[in-house]
């Protein structure tokens, strides 16, 4: 059978994350051990018992959201081996935990970068915002920001994310003037979402540059996996396009529902979630219905799990 694991972005972390795979598998201790290692700080006590506002930081939950999922990974590979999938994808930094899965990337290479990714884009664009317009398609919201950009400023789409789900990102006065247009245009929400930055989008630019310099000794291996990245929405096996496409999606929006469509036509049967939350399972039932799929990321789950 043809499988997906699908990694998730921000907005899936809860304290107690990756707990119970750590105080059961002596390989998940490992990755957390490491990531808190490469970080200099214990980011694995912050995720099981700490403050949920303090997770939440951009800077702490991005490497938190990638370690509960390779530490998922490496439970399954000392469970079941390799390979243990065909395709894999990310949304947004679960692009580097799906590329961290699939050997393109070391894990200590891939904290250290996520902790960096978060603090930079943490620092940029205090005037932005993310807006989510529920009930329009992406070409009408595209026309929302072309609208809504008239008044200067920045406007632009952040995340496909699925037929009637779109993301919008850029400064306050524009996502303000969005929801007015997007309203008359028929939306069914237009939703202030608790991002503080205009993530990918333009003004992410100071975040990405400081990025390429932080990366620009760091090497990418082809993937182990079929990788389909959220900026192309291609099967991409170059390390170093890979690499410059990571960098590219900082200021790019994420293409997810195009993603979920072009894996549905390459034969995917079945799709895992791993790591933390069931969002991307939700986002792929409404793009492919077809396609079951199920979350991996807790003990229980885990002992559960048949490798197809």
């Amino acid at each position: 059978m043809t499988t997906l694991f699908m990694f998730p972005g921000q907005g899936s972390q809860k304290i107690g994350m990756g707990k119970d795979l750590y105080e059961n598998f002596k390989s998940a201790k490992e990755v957390f051990d490491t990531v808190d290692d490469s970080l200099n700080f214990k980011l694995s006590k912050l995720m099981f018992e700490g403050d949920i506002a303090e997770l939440t930081l951009t800077q702490n939950v991005q490497p938190a959201l990638m370690a509960h999922s390779v530490a998922t990974i490496a439970v399954l590979e000392e469970k079941f081996g390799e390979p243990l999938t065909d395709y894999v994808v990310g949304h947004s930094l679960g692009e580097f935990s799906a590329l961290c899965a699939a050997k393109s990337i070391s894990l200590k290479d891939t904290a250290r970068i996520l902790q960096k990714r978060g603090l930079y884009m943490s620092t940029s664009a205090k005037d932005g915002g993310v807006m989510a317009i529920l009930g329009l398609t992406v070409d009408q919201v595209k026309e929302v920001c072309k609208e809504a950009s008239k008044i200067g400023g920045v406007c632009e789409l952040a995340n496909d994310n699925c037929d009637g789900q779109v993301v919008i990102s850029g400064n306050k006065k524009n996502l303000e003037a969005a929801e007015g247009i997007a309203k008359s245009m028929g939306a069914k929400r237009a939703l202030m979402l608790p991002v503080s930055v205009a993530v990918h989008s333009s003004l992410m630019k100071p975040a990405q540059e400081e990025l390429t310099e932080f990366m620009k000794d760091i090497k990418f291996a082809k993937p182990i996996y079929k990788f389909i990245s959220n900026n192309t929405n291609e099967f991409e096996t170059d390390g170093e396009k890979i690499k410059s496409l990571l960098l590219k999606q900082i200021t790019a929006s994420v293409r997810f529902r195009e993603n979920g469509m072009t894996l549905a036509k390459s034969g995917v049967k079945q799709a895992y979630e791993i790591g933390c939350g069931e969002v991307l399972c939700g986002l792929l039932k409404r793009i492919a219905p077809d396609i079951p799929s199920q979350n991996i990321g807790t003990y229980e789950n885990i002992n559960n799990y048949k490798k197809a």
